[in-house]
């Protein structure tokens, strides 16, 4: 290809597309006019707002109807538009927005593109929203309304994120590419952070030329920023990429041993080898940006303190004026002529060269043992290793007190196949009470992680946990836990699926609890809660 910058242009252009689709949806359109907003930017100013609104019920994973959104822009309207508009007419506001600026009125959304590759012109599909059926508390059928990955990606393209998050921001999105074995993807993921590298060591550099020409037009505020940025950057490269770097490398060989021969490979897997040998390469190149970021960091910083200094040095330089100071006094006495050198000699100072100082020499020096040996006996009294067992064995004790809880409830659930809070808790002995409730934290902990996944499927979770790579974690995580103790014991293992939900029209649960941090005997409050296990 002659021109290498025009590579991957669809993608641009499918950018600029999700802009001007939005805007060509909306524009010319009466209803605006017709509640008030005549201006271009308040329109688009409602239409991301709605957006943004979608955006965080999706993440929240709470239904987004149109009333939802008609109720949140009627709270808008009141607080910060204030536009004469009814609730009715915020009803058909949303609707429009929704149904006509958002969704095209049900009709595809197309964008030009040039492939300047394949040398034709290709048409972009465009989508801002996508819905589903749900049903209230009623049991009333109502369609929910969610973000596409193109309305994702325009919201977050809008959104000013700091230039140190962008870099852990894409560095997720790769990983969870690698994972998945996306690896088309995972390249260009790949290809962004090195991008984002070298924009950082660009920037390290435009900061110097900007010092080198005048220290005082860069300002504390932006130097300061700059080094968070660097620090950001360093922290978090060099370890991370080499850990992706092992884990390419290693599917690579895994990939080649299949094979000896690369041309009895099936095409996806060539694509894929060839794919992770791009991605290896540019993983290579990230690490070396990673140390020139690293070297011109420090440059940086000696050259910013350095002409800092040259700078308060010259505050104190006094300065003549030549015709005032000198030859007008020379004209007037010329005798002067023979102490020219006391003016000019300022002009050839230079700074002393580094020599002995013989009067050191002369100095008692003080003999300080006991300092140093009640230093070496501080240093030998602390003992790292000691420290570390001590830690692993109270987080091994803590972690021992989840699961300890966690299998009292699996086992009066899946005895009774369904089973409430209050009613287990009253089948307790004191023994299994303890168990179930080792303190405060730790029941608290586990019921919270119950009720916010609220449907756990076993088998999913074991596919899950033996097709992806797991990061070691030293903290509770209870679907690793849950597969844990299932696995444990035979007789659970046709357990499919664990249901756990909030029943808030019943009494409370109360509880009795000593608290480990106050030794005060303290009363725990929840709502009870209905558990039931599903069989195969």
């Amino acid at each position: 290809m002659q021109y290498d910058f025009l590579k991957d242009f669809t993608r641009r252009m499918k950018c600029v597309g999700l802009y001007a689709l939005l805007y060509d949806n909306s524009s010319q359109k009466y209803i605006w006019k017709e509640r008030g907003f005549n201006t271009l930017d308040e329109q688009l100013n409602v239409i991301f707002s709605v957006m943004l609104y979608i955006m965080e019920q999706s993440l929240k994973e709470e239904s987004c109807t149109i009333d939802n959104i008609t109720v949140f822009l009627d709270s808008l309207n009141e607080k910060y538009y204030k536009k004469s508009m009814s609730y009715a007419e915020c009803s058909d506001l949303a609707k429009f927005i929704v149904n006509v600026v958002l969704s095209n009125e049900g009709r595809p959304m197309y964008f030009g593109g040039y492939d300047y590759e394949q040398q034709e012109m290709k048409k972009l599909h465009i989508s801002y929203v996508n819905n589903r059926i749900i049903y209230d508390e009623q049991d009333v059928r109502r369609t929910s309304y969610y973000l596409t990955d193109d309305g994702y990606n325009l919201l977050l393209g809008t959104l000013e994120v700091e230039s140190n998050l962008k870099l852990t921001i894409q560095e997720m999105i790769f990983k969870l590419h690698l994972e998945k074995q996306s690896y088309d993807k995972a390249l260009d993921d790949v290809k962004n952070i090195f991008n984002l590298m070298r924009i950082q060591l660009q920037k390290i550099q435009a900061a110097m030329l900007r010092i080198r020409r005048n220290a005082l037009e860069y300002s504390v505020s932006e130097y300061s920023e700059l080094l968070y940025d660097n620090l950001q950057t360093i922290d978090q490269s060099k370890k991370k990429f080499k850990g992706h770097r092992d884990v390419v490398q290693a599917r690579v060989e895994d990939l080649e041993k299949q094979n000896i021969s690369l041309d009895s490979l099936p095409p996806d897997d060539v694509a894929k080898l060839r794919n992770l040998r791009e991605i290896d390469n540019y993983l290579g190149r990230a690490i070396d940006e990673y140390q020139k970021i690293l070297n011109n960091h420090f440059d940086l910083k000696a050259l910013y303190t350095a002409e800092l200094e040259k700078v308060s040095q010259m505050s104190l330089v006094q300065r003549f004026n030549l015709r005032a100071d000198f030859y007008e006094k020379l004209l007037t006495k010329p005798e002067c002529l023979q102490n020219l050198d006391i003016f000019l000699h300022p002009l050839f100072n230079k700074e002393p060269e580094k020599a002995v100082n013989p009067n050191l020499f002369l100095e008692l020096q003080r003999v300080r043992l006991l300092e140093t040996e009640w230093e070496e006996e501080a240093t030998e009294s602390f003992d790292v290793e000691a420290w570390e067992a001590e830690q692993k064995k109270l987080l091994e004790e803590r972690l021992a007190q989840y699961e300890a809880s966690l299998t009292v409830i699996l086992k009066y659930t899946i005895s009774k196949d369904q089973l409430r809070l209050s009613e287990l808790i009253k089948q307790l002995n004191q023994d299994e009470r303890e168990r179930l409730v080792p303190n405060i934290a730790v029941f608290k902990e586990i019921m919270v992680e119950l009720l916010k996944v609220q449907e756990i499927d076993i088998d999913s979770m074991r596919i899950e946990r033996a097709e992806f790579i797991q990061e070691e974690t030293k903290d509770f995580r209870l679907q690793s836990m849950l597969l844990d103790i299932l696995d444990k014991r035979a007789q659970w293992q046709r357990v499919k699926k664990l249901i756990v939900h909030r029943l808030p029209e019943d009494n409370p649960v109360l509880l009795k609890q000593l608290d480990e941090n106050t030794g005060v005997l303290k009363n725990i409050r929840c709502s009870d809660v209905m558990l039931k296990a599903v069989w195969e």
